[in-house]
């Protein structure tokens, strides 16, 4: 169920605003953000006043800058059925989860149509300003940040087969081993292609990957523990080193476009 609550992907900061009991500390745009926002930020990233309130301002300047986004009604509900399939549910099931939760079906909704407003926001004012990096960039970072890519050297796993992917997703949903095959295998991660060993290593142990289509049958996998150490080569790693090197740009094209959105914007200090 985690993909149903880790829904900022974007590295774009919003907060829950808090009641307005202490007074209005700054106003920005229109909006105010006030003490007790400022001090739950504090608290919750452990950072200083001044860290807060920046982060505040930012987070009013975004919402400011979107108001002229509009998802349409069917995206959303398209993205939502990815995200129940994803999890191997119906959406009516999602439904009932959520509210078991104490999450209205309304505010979730809302959550997915400001997570898809952020992302076209993202994607229109900061992913077209970062340049594709050059070998000797990607070289640089992965030899300035080594820790990043060590991975277990080994782990074990159960691994579940069905002649149909309907018949493996039946499997996830139930756990009920009758019409799937099993045998427990240990797993090399340099003997892993790609695709399947960032799905493992995403996987927490104790879950289940979702289905992979190995041509004559569907495969999903148990992670049962993961062991050892190996540092990646850089060959094999450039591919999340790519990535990695894009996130670093990303964080620093949001904030020098705030930044700059700042210095035009209605932003009024209170003192008190």
């Amino acid at each position: 169920m985690k993909k149903l609550l880790l829904l900022g992907f974007l590295a774009l900061f919003t907060f829950a605003h808090a009641k307005m009991v202490d007074g209005i500390a700054c106003i920005v745009e229109r909006e105010c953000i006030t003490s007790a926002e400022i001090r739950a930020i504090q608290t919750q990233y452990s950072i200083s006043k001044k860290e807060a309130l920046n982060l505040l301002i930012q987070d009013r300047l975004q919402k400011s800058a979107m108001r002229d986004i509009v998802i349409d009604e069917k995206v959303i509900d398209s993205k939502i059925s990815s995200i129940a399939a994803q999890n191997n549910l119906t959406v009516p099931k999602m439904q009932k989860i959520l509210k078991e939760q104490g999450t209205s079906w309304e505010k979730y909704r809302s959550s997915i149509r400001n997570a898809m407003k952020k992302e076209k926001f993202f994607q229109e004012h900061v992913v077209n300003t970062i340049p594709e990096p050059s070998e000797d960039e990607l070289k640089l970072y992965y030899t300035n940040h080594k820790e990043q890519f060590i991975l277990p050297s080994t782990i074990n796993l159960i691994e579940y087969s069905a002649k149909s992917e309907q018949k493996m997703k039946d499997f996830l949903r139930t756990k009920d081993t009758k019409k799937v095959k099993s045998h427990q295998v240990t797993k090399s991660t340099k003997d892993l292609n790609p695709t399947l060993l960032s799905t493992i290593l995403q996987t927490q142990d104790g879950s289940y990957t979702r289905p992979f289509n190995a041509g004559d049958k569907y495969i999903s996998y148990k992670v049962l523990s993961k062991s050892g150490e190996i540092t990646m080569p850089f060959e094999s790693a450039r591919g999340a080193v790519a990535a990695r090197w894009k996130k670093q740009q990303q964080t620093k094209a949001i904030k020098d476009y705030f930044e700059k959105l700042k210095t035009n914007a209605d932003v009024q200090y209170i003192k008190r």
